[in-house]
């Protein structure tokens, strides 16, 4: 185990739950790490939807941080359930383990509240966004930020999601568009103003599919329902098909005549939506990235092995990957065999999940939707790997 004579410098690139999750480990086992975020302040830009942390990941990173009263005081139990539909609103399966289940919801903001609220003071560097990394000569990389910062560190972590800026220190591998495209919308106070399409989503998420399109809606905190409009497509598709999500009229009306033919309570989501679309074209990195060890230098999360959103595993690696690191570093003799032990726990677990998210995302949205995904749901239900 390094004693406090051999604590070294870490940098951490991102304030994610990934991020966030290793500097808590590390405070917990002893040890300190600088934080930099090129976001201004933790309420800069919405945080995304709501997450489902499963118990053998997500949920062993919480205990790992020593925060389990805490997630557990904010977690959604009764928000588990999961229904798919077809398009003209039969329900094919719906899933209900209801607060017995084992993969509660809890709002990214809300995870990310719990994470800073347990760092030390300052231990986030906010409005630091990274231009460029540079080994030095005694094995340590040298950090230059926008804004003029510089700093020297003894191992630096890339936890800056799909399009990091330490990847390409360790690797040529960029993301790759995966043939799916969402397009973001959500509805507020739904319980009470939009009270049927409250029922149609119930407690947990709901996903609609028809060959290669669906629709998708999952129950956030706060009485908000965020909605994904998914579309097997070229890349751009949408934009040179006519959908401005700058004009939020038009933007409704070009929606709904792609879903002219389905149910009208599945419609309804469309029609009764908010003014806010975002088009989120869906990456990955090839299925088994991985590197050659380099001192001073690992990935985690997105950032290591960016996946398709289908069965969920993205913020539970993330956080499982940083526990796991945190926890090496503090036990190892040394960095760079506590680099090695992680990665070499990190890569097989991360080829199997990459590889089971893209085959999922292309049994969704598919030619064969939404028969084909039913026949994998069920099957993945009975082995005990639930697609959430």
């Amino acid at each position: 185990m390094m004693t406090k004579k051999q604590t070294p410098r870490i940098a951490i690139i991102g304030a994610g739950p990934g991020g966030l999750t290793l500097a808590r480990v590390l405070q917990v086992r002893g040890l300190s790490a600088m934080v930099f975020e090129q976001e201004a302040s933790p309420t800069e830009r919405s945080q995304g939807g709501t997450l489902d942390l499963h118990q053998d990941t997500g949920q062993k990173a919480i205990r790992m941080a020593g925060l389990t009263d805490e997630f557990r005081a904010v977690a959604r139990y009764e928000d588990q359930r999961s229904r798919l539909l077809d398009k003209n609103g039969t329900i094919l399966l719906d899933e209900d383990p209801g607060s017995a289940g084992d993969h509660p919801e809890v709002d990214r903001t809300e995870l990310r509240a719990i994470l800073l609220d347990s760092l030390a003071s300052g231990a986030v560097h906010w409005g630091c966004n990274l231009r460029s990394l540079r080994p030095m000569s005694d094995g340590c990389h040298e950090l230059i930020f926008e804004n003029g910062l510089r700093e020297t560190f003894d191992l630096v972590v890339g936890a800056d999601g799909a399009w990091s800026r330490v990847r390409p220190l360790l690797s040529q591998a960029v993301p790759l568009y995966t043939g799916v495209t969402f397009i973001e919308t959500g509805l507020d106070q739904v319980d009470e103003e939009h009270p049927a399409v409250a029922q149609l989503v119930g407690h947990g998420s709901m996903s609609a599919l028809a060959p290669n399109k669906g629709l998708s809606a999952q129950r956030n905190g706060h009485g908000h329902i965020r909605i994904y409009v998914a579309f097997r497509c070229p890349f751009k598709w949408e934009t040179e098909a006519g959908f401005n999500e700058e004009q939020p009229e038009a933007a409704r009306a070009w929606l709904l005549k792609q879903f002219a033919d389905w149910h009208p309570s599945l419609q309804a989501l469309l029609q009764e939506c908010n003014d806010h679309f975002v088009v989120r074209p869906l990456y990955m990195l090839p299925v088994g990235h991985r590197w050659d060890f380099h001192s001073g230098v690992t990935l985690l999360g997105d950032a290591a092995h960016l996946m398709s959103p289908a069965t969920g595993q993205g913020v539970n690696l993330a956080m499982l990957d940083a526990a796991e690191l945190g926890w090496a570093i503090s036990e190892r003799q040394s960095l760079d065999e506590a680099i090695h032990t992680y990665e070499q726990l990190m890569f097989p677990r991360a080829l199997a999940a990459n590889r089971f998210a893209d085959e999922s995302l292309n049994v969704f949205i598919s030619s064969d939707a939404p028969y084909g995904a039913l026949t994998h749901v069920r099957q993945h239900f009975i082995s005990g790997q639930a697609l959430d």
